[in-house]
């Protein structure tokens, strides 16, 4: 077993992780590790725990020391140095004419790099560019072209819902999502309303897409389609809606009354329910009284009550 600490080094940012030595860390505490960009200033996310070695991407590097009041000030500075440097990216990337959109700019903990991430519709050649603001900062330069889903993480924004986007308050990874997701979920296949503003699929059409299905569960190809005319239990009626997360039917009869059944218990109807009540209400009720077939129907159960649900005026309760 291995010990091991998170690291986050942006709110909503991936989880890196990192041995804590023989530091006592605690989950919201601020560290200095050592990353492939260099020195960096993180916070602890996920507290001290052990898990097995084969878990962990070796080598796990160490945590070289607790935050300090000097560390953070450092943070605040060159977050300062950052919002500099875009203006003057953004004049560099005009005067030499180049087809990218600049999003952001971050300079490394210990300053020895400076990131300008920008969006492009298809490769930009900034040879020069890199070395115009290399010249400028007397730094190293890296230019890192990004995706429409990362641009909105690092911008942020408001969400179709009303509410702060999912990627950048609390999506630390982002997952593959499909239309395949908005179909089983039986929403609109309209591209503005399952689009978020990245106009990418909404992340949020993952949270309730279930791939396994309980045993016995109806497949959303499986399930009627919404107008279908189906027979069950109390009758003919009409499907209002379903629900492939339950494998449920709603369904509407003649006398505007609705229930919900499940997806396996109601057969589609050949012919509607007008040649259903033909085919199967007179056979029912043949040679049975009137007073039969209305407490049939009054019931609710059988091969009389079934019918009698669905076909107006032919027995009432």
């Amino acid at each position: 077993m291995v010990k091991i600490v998170g690291v986050r080094f942006k709110k909503a940012g991936k989880i890196y992780y990192f041995d804590p030595g023989d530091l006592e860390l605690a989950s919201g505490m601020h560290v200095i590790v050592e990353t492939v960009r260099g020195i960096e200033h993180g916070q602890v996310v996920v507290g001290p725990k052990f898990v097995p070695e084969d878990d962990i991407v070796q080598p796990l590097k160490q945590v070289i020391r607790i935050a300090t009041e000097a560390d953070a000030r450092q943070v605040e500075e060159n977050r300062r140095k950052a919002e500099r440097a875009f203006d003057i990216g953004l004049a560099k990337i005009a005067s030499h004419g180049l087809p990218m959109k600049l999003v952001d700019v971050e300079y490394t903990f210990d300053n020895s790099k400076i990131i300008f991430y920008f969006t492009a519709d298809g490769r930009v050649d900034f040879r020069e560019l890199v070395r115009d603001l290399a010249s400028v900062f007397r730094v190293r330069i890296e230019l890192r072209q990004i995706g429409v889903r990362d641009e909105a993480k690092m911008l942020g924004g408001i969400g179709p819902c009303g509410r702060p986007l999912c990627c950048a308050t609390f999506l630390g990874d982002f997952e593959p999502v499909s239309i395949k997701m908005a179909k089983e979920q039986n929403l609109s296949l309209n591209p503005t309303k399952i689009s978020g503003i990245c106009g990418r699929l909404m992340c949020c059409l993952k949270y309730e897409y279930c791939p396994k299905r309980a045993p016995g569960s109806v497949p959303h190809s499986e399930l009627p389609e919404p107008g279908t005319e189906v027979m069950t239990e109390d009758g003919c009626g009409r499907v209002l809606s379903i629900d492939p997360a339950t494998s449920s039917v709603t369904v509407q009869f003649s006398d505007g009354r609705t229930c919900s059944f499940p997806a396996d218990s109601v057969e589609p109807v050949n012919g509607g329910c007008e040649g259903a009540c033909e085919g199967s209400c007179g056979g029912a009720c043949a040679g049975s009284s009137d007073d039969s077939c209305d407490g049939g129907t009054g019931g609710g159960n059988g091969a009389g009550g079934g019918c009698g649900g669905g076909c107006d005026g032919r027995a009432e309760s």
